[in-house]
């Protein structure tokens, strides 16, 4: 028996081993690659009736290796559809414009909606083919498909050996488009050598590696106004001709072998029309007969003029603020937000393009778009969404200029529409760095700082070092927001080089471009020192963001009488007036603000305490872990401001009480459990717990401001935390409360705030009415 299964398994081996060895053979001939011995496989050959195409990438983005495909076919420049394609076919398109391979593929025009043919859909590539052509499709125009379906594609950053851009085809069409490698303003003038931002010199395009520069026999504002945009600039101005043309004289250039036509509205210079002006002298040198190299003079916006901290006479100013950007990591994007009807609201994503983005950005103060996002990949916003399918020509000077419809009933916050801008290099990046951490978005803060005359590298003192002066650092390096703040650095020391303080004293808003520009001592004063106690920050690409539900806190306000002796537990954990320590426990009451909460996380990462459940403190009367000192601030104030009542909240349960259709429950205090608020849920706090009052027992009738702060102290980052404050408008008697005009505090125009705050037309709707 035994002998009959060792035959049987040796000849079952014998059969994969043939099976295997055919089935190898079928490939390489089905594949008709021809193996040379020492030499790896030549690609196929590609055929003679394929039709000779070219592919670049478009999309306004500055690096070269990443935007929507554009295919050259037939004399006209179109797009592909998303529609099966895959990484193979990205492969294709990226060796095809000489890079080793695709990262990854991009569908749904994140690059933004090309214009004219859709000339390929259904594109099928094994990935062995040499051009997008040779891969199989509908045919050439036929598609079903629209623009918002544009598929992009990024390519690794490696080029191709020895990889020589084929542009003959190109070369027979006059005014067509050139794939830009990079461009730059380069400073001439000795008095904008070493100023920054850089907003004046030649315009240089990067081609085969060198620098070139734009003859200027052709150039034009609209061109100078793209080009401004590119680096973070909303408008260009005149210069001084003369000076740029002394000395032009003096030197020799080396010029780009086109001149470029631009509408003024393109976000970057690759997407203008660019036609061949080839002139040349001996040698095949290009010249500029009667010209010079071409010079743009860029305003920029007021935060980043030079000398802005005394004035802005030569800076972007913003007419109205009529729009803002929310919850963005980094300076110059956010959500887009507009002021309409004394109401800060949404935008709709629908067809939300780079044309309409761009316009958004120079309006703020900033260059042309980088990206315009969709989805509300920035967070999502609050109260109305106020405009849908904005339309765009590109020199509107607000986006409430432009075509739009207020129909924005089949819109929800998950649409809404955010901007990333182009803005100014500053260089602040290059005056910080992080230092002995584990990964480079972690360590200890270091500064580049003038010390006694001399340039040092050195260590921030960590007195009141908090989340706020972490925000500024995560956003100076570009390295998103700031997870957690650190005052004792001592597992990141370094060598020693840089463990002297040289900043002390930081005290941040958190909107800061750089930790310089923050409020910090003209002396450096720090008790500890620096080493371990110097300051740290590790940082995240995504936060949370938490909001109080106005309308719950509106609709659940009373009073309660509540006896003394009901009130032990809460007297121990002090969310009692100071007096109610002489309050009879037999006879004594309190009385009560009561009210419900529900605190919402709408941001792009679940709310964590900042503290594990090792560091929570337990209360053994209410049985229950504190997780944060204090969550939610609870202050009624006179009209005056002066607070006259107080309560706090501490977390002593946070959890997701419900959740968004489609989203699961994470986070429940149940047997000790994890506490959070998951993205898309919110934690409930109803009015008959414990602390979730405020004790008015001393507060005499009247009319009040009542105020409600979730995360006071921000010892958790948020993306935003403008948003953490609601006002309500109180009066109280001997037997009730009113609370009305509830709002989160930065949802109205200024002037709506300012009557607020006075109580101007009490018990009317000072709010716009929905």
């Amino acid at each position: 028996m035994e002998r009959f299964l060792d035959s049987t398994f040796n000849h079952c081996l014998f059969v994969l081993f043939l099976s295997a060895y055919l089935s190898s053979l079928s490939l390489a001939q089905y594949e008709h690659w021809p193996q040379q011995p020492g030499s790896p496989p030549s690609p196929p050959q590609q055929p003679t009736d394929v039709p000779r195409i070219q592919v670049r990438l478009a999309g306004n983005k500055r690096k070269h290796n990443e935007g929507r495909i554009e295919v050259f076919y037939n004399g006209e420049w179109g797009t592909v559809c998303d529609d099966d394609f895959s990484i193979h076919s990205a492969n294709v398109v990226c060796r095809q414009l000489g890079y080793v391979e695709a990262v990854s593929w991009i569908p749904s025009s994140k690059y933004g909606k090309g214009e004219g043919r859709i000339w390929l859909d259904n594109v099928y590539c094994t990935g062995k083919e040499t051009t997008l052509a040779m891969c199989t499709s509908n045919g050439w125009g036929v598609s079903d498909c629209k623009h918002t379906e544009d598929v992009g594609v990024v390519c690794s950053e490696r080029r191709i050996p020895g990889f020589k851009f084929d542009d003959s085809l190109l070369n027979q069409i006059e005014n067509i488009n050139i794939q830009v490698e990079d461009v730059r303003i380069q400073p001439v003038l000795s008095s904008s050598r070493k100023r920054l931002p850089i907003t004046e010199g030649y315009v240089e395009v990067k081609e085969g590696g060198v620098w070139k520069q734009i003859c200027d026999r052709n150039w034009n504002t609209k061109n100078s106004r793209v080009i401004c945009g590119m680096f973070g600039f909303p408008g260009e101005k005149k210069y001084n001709v003369n000076a740029y043309r002394m000395t032009a004289i003096r030197k020799k250039h080396r010029y780009w072998p086109y001149s470029v036509d631009c509408k003024g509205t393109e976000a970057h210079l690759s997407s203008c029309k660019v036609g061949n002006r080839i002139s040349t002298a001996f040698g095949g040198n290009i010249t500029c007969v009667n010209g010079m190299p071409a010079v743009v003079s860029c305003v920029p916006g007021r935060a980043f003029a030079p000398g802005s901290r005394t004035g802005f006479r030569k800076a972007f100013r913003q007419e109205h603020p009529l729009v803002r950007l929310k919850g963005g990591a980094k300076t110059g994007e956010g959500r887009v937000e507009v002021l309409k009807n004394r109401e800060w609201g949404t935008i709709c994503h629908d067809q939300w393009s780079l044309v309409a983005a761009s316009v958004v950005c120079r309006e703020l103060g900033f260059g042309s778009a980088q990206e315009a996002i969709s989805g509300a990949r920035l967070g999502q916003g609050l109260g109305l969404i106020h405009l849908n399918e904005v339309e765009c020509l590109g020199y509107e000077k607000s986006i409430t200029d432009c075509k739009f419809t207020t129909d924005t009933q089949r819109c929800s916050h998950e649409e809404d529409a955010s901007v990333r801008c182009n803005v100014p290099a500053m260089g602040f990046q290059n005056q910080i760095r992080l230092s002995g951490g584990r990964i480079p978005s972690e360590g200890r803060v270091e500064v580049l700082r003038n010390y006694n005359g001399t340039l040092k590298w050195g260590a921030v003192c960590s007195d009141n070092w908090g989340t706020l002066e972490a925000m500024v650092v995560c956003r100076q390096l570009n390295l998103g927001y700031a997870e957690h703040a650190f005052q004792e650095t001592w597992y990141w020391q370094g060598d020693g080089s840089s463990d002297q303080v040289v900043m002390s004293g930081v005290k941040c808003s958190g909107t800061e471009m750089a930790l310089s520009h923050c409020r910090h001592h003209t002396h450096v004063n720090c008790p500890k020192g620096g080493g371990r106690y110097a300051a740290g920050v590790s940082c995240t690409e995504a936060a949370a963001d938490l909001y109080v539900n106005a309308k719950e806190v509106e609709y659940t306000s009373y009073l309660e009488d509540r006896p003394m002796y009901m009130l032990q537990c809460a007297l121990e954990e002090n969310c009692l007036a100071s007096t109610a320590v002489n309050t009879s426990v037999t006879t004594g009451y309190r009385r009560l603000l009561r009210f419900s909460s529900q605190i919402h996380n709408v941001g792009q990462a679940d709310f964590r305490p900042r503290h594990g459940r090792h560091a929570w403190i337990w209360h053994e009367c209410h049985r229950h872990y504190h997780s944060m000192e204090v969550f939610t601030h609870y202050d009624l104030l006179d009209l005056n401001g002066t607070k006259v009542a107080e309560g706090n909240k501490a977390s002593f349960c946070l959890e997701d009480s419900e959740c968004a259709p489609g989203i699961q429950r994470q986070y429940g205090c149940a047997n000790f459990g994890e506490q959070g608020i998951t993205v898309g849920c919110y934690d409930v706090y109803r009015h008959d717990i414990d602390c979730q009052w405020i004790d008015v027992t001393d507060v005499p009738p009247g009319e009040y401001i009542f105020v409600i702060h979730v995360n006071p102290q921000q010892d958790v980052a948020e993306c935003d935390h403008s948003n953490n404050i609601m006002k309500c408008q109180c009066r109280l008697s001997a037997e009730r409360v009113w609370m009305f005009n509830c709002h989160i505090a930065d949802s109205f125009s200024e002037a709506i705030e300012e009557k607020f705050n006075h109580f101007k037309g009490l018990m009317t709707n000072l709010v716009p009415t929905r």
